[in-house]
C-alpha cells in the first residue's frame, strides 16, 4: 500500500510520521507532496519520505491520498487532481468545512473520508473524528482507522454534521484548555508566584486532573464534588464560576467554532 500526503505542514507531517509507524506501511511507502521547495529539501534531509512537487508524479501511484492543506486551497487542488486519480483510491481529507459532496464532485472519487484531528496528534495523543462515504467498505474503514490511530485515537461518527461539531469540541478544544491554563497562570503570578512556579503549578494540576478522570468512571461533576467541601475554598471558586455563567460561556464558545465550521462548509 502506498499513501500520498498532500501538504507538508504541521498536521500533514504529523500524520506522515505517525503512519510510517503503522504495520501496514513503512517510510518508503509514504509520498509527501508540497509546493514549497524549502519543505521538500527539508524532507529529503530529515526523513526517508519521497518528496514530490508535481501531482502527476505521485497521485496516480497512491492507494490512499491524504489531503492536509488549508481549506482555501481545496478547489484548485482537487480540480487539478481530477484527471489523475484512479477510481479505487481512497481520499482522506482533514480540511475544515470541505464536505464529502464537494470532495467527490471536485475529484470524481467516490471513496471519501472526511476527518477532523486535533493538535495533540503531534505527540501521539490526538483525537480524530471521521466519517466515510457509503462507498468505503468495512475493511477499508478498518485500514483508515488503523492509519488515523497512529497519532492517538479515532472515532467514527455516523453523520457528517458531527465532523463540524467535533471541530467545536476536540478540533478547537486544545485552545480552550490553553486559554484556561493561561488565565490560571496569570492569576498565580498576581498572587505572588514566579512565572516558572506558575507554569509548574498549572501544568501539573491539569495533567493530574486529566489522569484522575481517565483512570476512573466518575463524571467531572462527581470529581468536583470530591474536591469541593461546603463552605470551602474550592466551592468559593465554583460558586464564582456559576455566578459568572462560565458554563454557558464555554458552551457558547464551542458552538461558535461549530457554527464557523458549518459556514466554511457552505463556501466549499
Amino acid at each position: 500500500m502506498k499513501v500520498l500526503v498532500i501538504g507538508a505542514g504541521n498536521m500533514g507531517l504529523t500524520y506522515a510520521e505517525g503512519m510510517s509507524k503503522s504495520k501496514l506501511l513503512n517510510r518508503k511507502n509514504i509520498m509527501v507532496l508540497d509546493n514549497s521547495e524549502v519543505k521538500r529539501e527539508a524532507l529529503h534531509k530529515i526523513s526517508h519520505f519521497d518528496a514530490y512537487e508535481k501531482l502527476e508524479d505521485c497521485v496516480p501511484h497512491a492507494d490512499i491520498i491524504f489531503i492536509a492543506v488549508k481549506p482555501y486551497h481545496a478547489e484548485p487542488l482537487l480540480k487539478a487532481m481530477s484527471d489523475l486519480v484512479v477510481p479505487q483510491q481512497i481520499l482522506i481529507s482533514i480540511m475544515a468545512g470541505v464536505t464529502i459532496t464537494s470532495l467527490k464532485a471536485l475529484t470524481g472519487l467516490q471513496k471519501v473520508v472526511r476527518a477532523m484531528p486535533n493538535l495533540p496528534a503531534q505527540i501521539g495523543k490526538g483525537l480524530t473524528a471521521y466519517v466515510a462515504s457509503a462507498e468505503v467498505s468495512r475493511i477499508e474503514k478498518l485500514t483508515v482507522e488503523d492509519l488515523l490511530d497512529t497519532t492517538g485515537r479515532s472515532i467514527e461518527v455516523g453523520d457528517e454534521k458531527l465532523i463540524d461539531a467535533s471541530t467545536g469540541i476536540s478540533g478547537s478544544g486544545p485552545a480552550y484548555v490553553f486559554y484556561f491554563m493561561q488565565s490560571m497562570m496569570e492569576a498565580a503570578v498576581q498572587m505572588g508566584f514566579t512565572k516558572n512556579e506558575s507554569t509548574v503549578l498549572v501544568s501539573q494540576t491539569f495533567s493530574g486532573a486529566v489522569e484522575l478522570f481517565n483512570q476512573s468512571n466518575l463524571s467531572p461533576n462527581s470529581w468536583m464534588k470530591r474536591v469541593a467541601s461546603k463552605g470551602g475554598t474550592t466551592q468559593a471558586a465554583l460558586d464564582s464560576m456559576e455566578d459568572n455563567n462560565i458554563n454557558e460561556l464555554i458552551k457558547e464558545a464551542a458552538f461558535a467554532a461549530f457554527n464557523r465550521a458549518v459556514e466554511l462548509g457552505k463556501v466549499h
